[in-house]
């Protein structure tokens, strides 16, 4: 296939060019040709390309075990430079104009939002390359390494970014003063929309390509996911779940999905059984 007959399926994929290296003006060569012509592995780009194309993507465990990993952390660690560097300080200048001149009150109160989530994005940046990355690098060098380990709640880092990302949305679109500047309200709208999704892809990149293929099993529950699926078992309701670690109920919910996802189970009388016979809960426990 034709790099620009590739492009044209989902003009989203002219982010993946951008974070790659690769110039446009490639004329009429294939995606193999333009890509060994940057530099880039033409497997991993088109795995990339796939992820954002096709919504219920699920990569086998052969595309897992041949992926290019060093390619992905790249690709990865480019879409820490972009969304820092370029999608941000936009959204902080188009929420400065959308703010009405001289209201100071408002745009102190936005800002102080916005800011609270940037730095909250670059704390789980910070956390995927002390942790995340280091762990893939020693799997690749064969050397025993520790699974990446949560430190300041970045555990749950996708889903804190996710859901902060989601309250600038809201705030902007619903409670925003109506003498507010329209049309920047429209351009923060779409950084944060644009932003929402890539997020997603950059998040399922993660978690179901680059750890598995490292050899950390997608199936595996995490140490959080554990702690819920305990909570489950004992017939603790989302809210007293939330209340117990201080999480949202979204993040509960996000939570009890993954769980259903990698186990398989849906039920909660399935997921109990589940408990017990992974040693995650005591029988005599159960009511």
């Amino acid at each position: 296939m034709k790099m620009a007959e590739l492009m044209d399926i989902d003009f989203k994929l002219l982010t993946i060019l951008t974070r790659m290296g690769i110039p446009f003006g490639f004329g009429d060569k294939t995606v193999e040709e333009v890509c060994l012509d940057n530099g880039v592995n033409p497997e991993t780009f088109l795995l990339i390309a796939a992820v954002y194309v096709y919504t219920d993507y699920k990569p086998t465990r052969e595309v897992l075990e041949n992926a290019d990993l060093p390619g992905i952390v790249a690709y990865l660690r480019c879409s820490h430079t972009y969304y820092m560097d370029v999608i941000l300080p936009a959204m902080s200048v188009s929420l400065e104009r959308m703010v009405k001149p001289g209201d100071t009150r408002n745009l102190q109160i936005i800002k102080q939002f916005f800011n609270h989530y940037r730095d909250g994005l670059q704390q789980h940046f910070d956390y995927e390359e002390k942790q995340v990355f280091p762990f893939v690098k020693a799997a690749l060098d064969h050397r025993k390494a520790d699974t990446p380990a949560s430190g300041s709640g970045d555990e749950d880092g996708h889903l804190d970014v996710k859901e902060k990302l989601q309250d600038l949305k809201s705030l902007v679109m619903k409670y925003i003063p109506a003498q507010c500047d329209q049309q920047e309200a429209y351009r923060v709208l779409s950084y944060i929309y644009s932003l929402e999704e890539d997020f997603a892809k950059h998040t399922f990149i993660e978690e179901e390509i680059l750890l598995p293929g490292a050899g950390l099993e997608g199936d595996n529950l995490s140490a959080r996911e554990k702690e819920i699926l305990v909570c489950v078992a004992k017939g603790m309701l989302n809210k007293e779940i939330a209340d117990l670690y201080n999480i949202s109920i979204y993040t509960v919910i996000t939570h009890r999905k993954n769980i259903t996802r990698k186990t398989g189970i849906k039920s909660v009388a399935g997921l109990t059984v589940y408990a017990i016979l992974n040693n995650l809960i005591d029988m005599n426990t159960i009511e």
